[in-house]
């Protein structure tokens, strides 16, 4: 299955890194794409190595002038799953913005792969109804979501915000399709 692997800025990024490397050695073909947040918590080099595939970040950078990236990574992707994923990118979907590689390559793979999405964020972000809104609105688009779970968070508080655990994601996306 073509995997494409969304990794966004929260601190449960270096979980990514488990979901890329159980994702090939499942098989997968694991392309992962990289928002700056994302960067700023775990490299792409890491990525690179468990995934065995080029991490992409930047929507402009053309390998091949004859291919539009996003176009092909949506157009190949039987799955895009996000994981983890911000309050940020699930406005941005939300909202049909594409102003970053991820977001418009979510756009672009929306009519025909599925589109998993695992939320981590601190309870109060997560508990937002704006974030609540957005979510049940992209669920009634059709897009899947992996309840976070309930968990000590990196801010000090307890709580539901913590990224799925690791089994369950891997357990869901190779399901899907």
């Amino acid at each position: 299955m073509y995997i494409v692997l969304g990794v966004t800025g929260s601190i449960s990024a270096y979980k990514a890194a488990d979901i890329a490397n159980r994702l090939h050695k499942d098989g997968h073909d694991v392309h992962v794409i990289m928002t700056d947040g994302a960067q700023e918590f775990i490299t792409p080099l890491t990525l690179q190595t468990l995934s065995k595939n080029k991490v992409h970040a930047d929507e402009f950078e053309e390998y091949d002038p004859t291919i539009v990236k996003h176009i092909d990574l949506a157009g190949n992707a039987d799955v895009v799953v996000i994981a983890p994923a911000t309050a940020n990118i699930i406005g941005k979907i939300a909202g049909g913005i594409a102003d970053d590689l991820l977001s418009a390559v979510v756009m672009a793979a929306a009519n025909q792969a599925d589109i998993i999405i695992a939320p981590a964020m601190n309870t109060n972000m997560y508990e937002n109804p704006i974030v609540q809104e957005n979510i049940n609105k992209l669920k009634n688009y059709g897009y899947h979501f992996i309840d976070p779970k309930d968990s000590h968070l990196a801010c000090g508080t307890s709580g539901k915000g913590a990224l799925a655990d690791v089994d369950e994601i891997v357990r869901i996306v190779e399901s899907a399709k």
